[in-house]
């Protein structure tokens, strides 16, 4: 028997994460389920010349970025999407990939719904595909959303 107890839910803010989560919101009413909203900044590594002499961004930026990040997510939810059987929301810093297949093993998710932004071709063998990747190495079932609403042009190839 298939039990889904936690839906875990990252997001980056775009509108294709946005669609992932009321998707999430309305499978986590169904299954009596715990939403858990993660967002994962990216670690800032300032570049300089010189190795040893590379500035150190000031703890107050660290600081201003979680309590922005925790603010986003804390109006992230809309009534009309669904209502969890609770929400929980984290912030963490590290690599997406990686931070999202720890939290997920950490706290126990049976199932991760992620948006896939949808890309082919080289951009997809130039950035790579955050939503492919969890799908290979997370712990528990991963549910991808790509928003069909808005369709990609398909260039034409002149005969």
């Amino acid at each position: 028997m298939i039990e889904i107890r936690r839906i875990l839910v990252p997001t980056d803010f775009s509108e294709h994460s946005r669609h992932a989560l009321e998707y999430a919101c309305s499978l986590a009413e169904r299954f009596e389920a715990e939403l858990i909203l993660l967002h994962v900044l990216s670690e800032i590594v300032p570049a300089g010349p010189e190795p040893l002499l590379m500035p150190v961004m000031p703890p107050e930026f660290y600081e201003e970025s979680e309590a922005r990040a925790r603010e986003s997510l804390a109006g992230s939810l809309r009534p009309e999407w669904g209502r969890p059987a609770g929400v929980k929301s984290a912030v963490c810093w590290g690599s997406p990939v990686e931070s999202i297949v720890e939290y997920a093993a950490e706290h126990a998710a049976n199932l991760i719904v992620i948006a896939t932004h949808g890309r082919t071709g080289l951009s997809h063998v130039l950035l790579g595909s955050v939503a492919e990747r969890i799908v290979r190495e997370a712990c528990c079932p991963v549910l991808t959303i790509r928003d069909r609403r808005e369709k990609p042009a398909r260039a034409s190839i002149p005969n």
